[in-house]
């Protein structure tokens, strides 16, 4: 019965949201196990380009350290503002998420070309917590009962504690303004005078991850209904 509470839990957990924490936890575990090296995820451009180890693409991602308290950081943060970010304002629109995700990562990446950034997993992280920030600007925040303060100052809250902490803050600046370019393309520039969307999600990514809607003003052919009339007063088989 516990097991199928936390499997009916674990389900329950939005579909992007849960296949990226899992990943990021499974990269981990597989680091702990010593069934993999972080040498063999880190972001490398000569080993990318040359080598073609396409997979540094993503698997520097994914890793976010050893076990340890920054891991379990960065791990509560990233479950938290992702899922509310694919069930509030994302809601019914998992393609849209999905091409988020792409644009960010793609932002990133071309920024790890020309900078000496190894993982990009903790920038990822602040950049979905700029986002929900900033579309949640009235929201009062607490951090660890010591500061109060509004929903759009959290991403500059988690720079100063990485600060505390004796990390760089190159990474967290990066995922700022990463979030910030999204923010200002998707959510200020199309309202704007003149201004446009010029985040378009392709269309293959809504075809595979957003479910057709249906035309209000349909309706059904005769035979449709006679189908599905035949259909429910066919006797069950047995079981």
């Amino acid at each position: 019965m516990a097991y199928q509470g936390v499997a009916a839990e674990y389900l329950g957990i939005p579909a992007v949201t849960r296949a990226y924490t899992t990943a990021c936890v499974i990269t981990t575990a597989a680091v702990q196990l010593e069934l993999i090296t972080p040498f063999q995820l880190y972001f490398n451009p000569d080993l990318i380009f040359r080598k073609f180890q396409l997979w540094r693409l993503v698997t520097n991602f994914l890793f976010f350290g050893p076990l340890g308290f920054s891991f379990f950081f960065n791990m509560i943060f990233l479950y938290r503002y992702c899922r509310m970010l694919e069930e509030g304002s994302f809601r019914g629109r998992t393609a849209d998420f999905i091409f988020m995700f792409l644009f960010g990562g793609f932002l990133m990446t071309l920024f790890g070309l020309f900078a000496s950034l190894f993982f990009l997993g903790q920038a990822f992280t602040i950049m979905l917590v700029y986002v929900w920030s900033r579309r949640n600007p009235y929201v009062r925040m607490n951090f660890f009962g010591l500061l109060n303060f509004q929903a759009p100052f959290l991403p500059w809250v988690l720079m100063g504690f990485s600060l505390l902490l004796g990390n760089s803050i190159i990474i967290d600046l990066l995922g700022i303004a990463v979030g910030h370019v999204y923010y200002f393309l998707e959510d200020v520039f199309p309202n704007q005078p003149g201004g446009k969307k010029l985040l378009l999600t392709p269309g293959f990514l809504k075809l595979v991850f957003d479910p057709p809607e249906e035309d209000p003003n349909y309706q059904p052919l005769p035979e449709d209904h006679l189908a599905a009339a035949n259909n429910r007063n066919q006797p069950q088989e047995p079981r």
